[in-house]
């Protein structure tokens, strides 16, 4: 029986008593961890495999494939990004933020939000994470070396997404523009900043993980109550807000 155990949001304590349970009594754990980061010591763990790991285990995979299993939900982004205060049923299209490099700057996420902002809604941003990459040199020579971890800030994120309103020029946010910056939400040290894109550029938010909400134009003033608490400078939060953010209903 195979079983995948959502393990929360901060640490080990976060984990569900059902997923507990299961944990317990398998004979085998492993950790996922390419896709995120464990706020947590890694001798609390039990097992830890990165996921090409679990892909060399060939006779695991293939009784994997054909064996019932279960799924054991938990918190994650999706649902923890509510820490904000913003209204979940008020998000579109949850996108991701790429590392642009010099000669690759994908922009297919500006899309997607330009479609959630013609709704007015908000956008959730997924920042990248590098773990377990090698540089083209040592791929090409065939040496197993690898590049040290990197996590997107939001000032990066915020940096890339002006970055792309100044290459496509379609107005679809700007400088002005505001939105929430998450830096390990769930987790005791959890840290929210609100404020306009500009800001948010220069902002310093410590360790990762982060996560960035590009506010939509039909945000609710109970939305604006909680949030204008976490702005940079909350004169300027007021003369962006008043510049068309609102409920229309």
């Amino acid at each position: 029986m195979l079983y995948l155990v959502g393990l929360g949001l901060a640490d080990e304590t976060d984990i569900t008593v059902k997923g507990l349970e299961v944990v317990k009594r398998a004979e085998r754990v492993y950790l996922e961890a390419y896709t995120s980061i464990l706020l947590v010591n890694k001798e609390k763990l039990v097992t830890e495999a990165m996921r090409f790991s679990l892909e060399q285990i060939k006779q695991m995979c293939q009784l994997c494939a054909i064996a019932m299993g279960g799924v054991i939900p938990n918190a994650s982004i999706m649902s923890g990004i509510g820490c904000t205060g913003l209204q979940l049923y008020n998000f579109g299209q949850t996108v991701s933020m790429v590392f642009f490099t010099e000669n690759w700057k994908p922009s297919s996420y500006y899309d997607k939000i330009k479609e959630n902002i013609s709704l007015g809604l908000h956008t959730l941003v997924l920042l990248d994470i590098k773990v377990k990459e090698q540089s083209y040199e040592n791929m090409a020579r065939g040496r197993l070396i690898y590049e040290p971890p990197r996590y997107m800030t939001v000032a990066q994120c915020a940096s890339q997404m002006l970055e792309t309103e100044e290459e496509r020029k379609e107005g679809v946010y700007g400088p002005d523009s505001l939105a929430v910056g998450a830096a390990r939400v769930g987790a005791p040290d959890q840290k929210l900043v609100v404020g306009t894109l500009k800001e948010l550029a220069e902002v310093e938010m410590g360790a990762p993980l982060h996560s960035l909400v590009l506010l939509g134009r039909r945000a609710h003033d109970l939305e604006k109550d909680y949030i204008r608490e976490f702005a940079v400078d909350k004169a300027t939060f007021d003369a962006s807000w008043q510049k068309g953010y609102g409920a229309t209903s």
